[in-house]
């Protein structure tokens, strides 16, 4: 059974005849009756409003109060609105409210193509479509029979877009503003930040507000997330077009661009100009790599498999050898990530940071000892031979604990599969 019923009404036009208002008011009856006892949301959405077209002039207006469909409609959660992408994007705020997944959508035949292309839209595969014929539903030919659409042309799709995107720029930021952490070792000649979590439009509570990486197991959608990179393209003046992140795996592959992509990655290099490139982090450490002698760059996602397996080195090895860059030149910079007053491993992975150097883990003799990734990849970054002073690591933020620091970071540790994610960018400036 359905969590969340959702009834379209947007495209009704009823005769004036007041058999035609009871039908309607029966129908809608009936579908409350047979959902509410089950279902968390019951909901209408329509076309401001629901009106009536007359048989000799096509006329519209409303139904009238005494039809008793005013009255019925403030029983269910009725969502009015002349754009769909505003109604659907409400509807979903409502289904995200209340954590449900499961989704019956009762749509008439001819929109149900045009509705499935904008679910596919605001909606990811974290929530569960069935759809039932409106038209079956109330029996009586209520509807104006139209012809099924089966296919979406491209001009149609794009339009669909468009009224999503346009509607999300208009929606405020969320949290605060925009922030964007620099580091003082990387030259001007690089675009270079860190995210925090603020200046975005992610609604939900684990990923608001500038959440920067969609899944299929989170409730955020592309649509939203690219709005979220858009403005941070926008504020860090950065062209969201030439725009990559890394294809996480929890290794130490690295991408050099120019060469076929592999399939998943943890480091990228580049030295094309007006690319951005950016590291994932939602307690892993996203790094940012820089040489201004080459102009190349690169970022590389450390997690605590990835900072053993070398992945930092690993993209500092990808820059000497594809760009002709010395270690004595290229700077490194750690962005957030969960500290070792948070995060803790089983003791037998433990021991591979402990024998790297003890002070990386805290209270060894328990079962689960607190690890510290950070120092670790420091550690590995200076025995590969990148001079100390060339490794940040403290101040501005970039120390902090993204677990200890909700009001500033996303974190996996403190919130679940649900978790947002900031990111770690660099380009060579055009």
């Amino acid at each position: 059974m359905a969590e969340a019923v959702v009834i379209d009404l947007f495209g009704l036009k009823l005769n004036s005849q007041k058999n035609d208002h009871r039908t309607l008011l029966k129908s809608l009856n009936a579908l409350g009756y047979h959902h509410a006892a089950k279902s968390k949301l019951l909901c209408i959405m329509c076309c401001s409003n629901i009106n009536c077209e007359s048989n000799s002039d096509h006329d519209n207006y409303e139904l009238e109060t005494s039809s008793g469909l005013s009255a019925l409609l403030r029983e269910f959660e009725t969502v009015s609105n002349p754009s769909m992408a505003v109604s659907l994007y409400t509807i979903k705020q409502k289904i995200d409210e209340k954590n449900l997944s499961s989704i019956k959508v009762i749509v008439p035949m001819h929109r149900k193509t045009l509705m499935k292309a904008f679910i596919d839209q605001l909606f990811t595969d974290v929530y569960n479509f069935e759809f039932e014929d409106l038209e079956v539903t109330l029996k009586e030919g209520l509807l104006k029979q139209a012809s099924e659409v089966n296919i979406i042309t491209a001009q149609e799709l794009e339009a669909i877009q468009n009224e999503i995107e346009t509607y999300l720029r208009s929606l405020p930021t969320l949290k605060g503003e925009l922030t964007i952490i620099t580091s003082p070792l990387i030259s001007d000649i690089f675009i270079h930040g860190f995210t925090t979590r603020t200046g975005g439009i992610s609604y939900l509570p684990t990923l608001s507000s500038l959440n920067l990486f969609s899944s299929s197991k989170r409730r955020d959608p592309k649509v939203v997330v690219q709005e979220n990179l858009r403005r941070l393209g926008c504020a860090a003046g950065f062209n969201v077009k030439n725009f990559y992140r890394i294809k996480t795996d929890h290794a130490n592959d690295v991408w050099v661009m120019g060469r076929k992509e592999p399939e998943s990655y943890d480091g990228i290099t580049t030295n094309q100009r007006g690319v951005t490139i950016a590291a994932l982090g939602a307690d892993c450490i996203p790094i940012v790599f820089a040489d201004p002698v080459k102009k190349a760059c690169g970022v590389a996602h450390s997690g605590w498999r990835g900072t053993l397996l070398g992945v930092a080195m690993a993209t500092v090895n990808a820059m000497i050898t594809e760009y002709g860059c010395s270690l004595e030149d290229i700077v490194v910079v750690l962005g957030p990530s969960v500290g070792p007053c948070c995060f803790t491993l089983p003791k037998e992975s433990a021991k591979a940071f402990h024998n790297l150097d003890p002070e990386c883990v805290r209270q060894f003799d328990s079962s689960d000892p607190y690890v510290d990734i950070r120092k670790a990849t420091r550690i590995l970054l200076e025995k590969g031979g990148i001079l100390p002073q060339n490794i940040q690591d403290q101040k501005q933020d970039l120390n902090l604990c993204t677990s200890c620091h909700p009001d500033k970071y996303f974190s996996h540790v403190r919130d679940g599969l649900n978790f947002g994610t900031q990111i770690g960018f660099i380009s060579v400036r055009e």
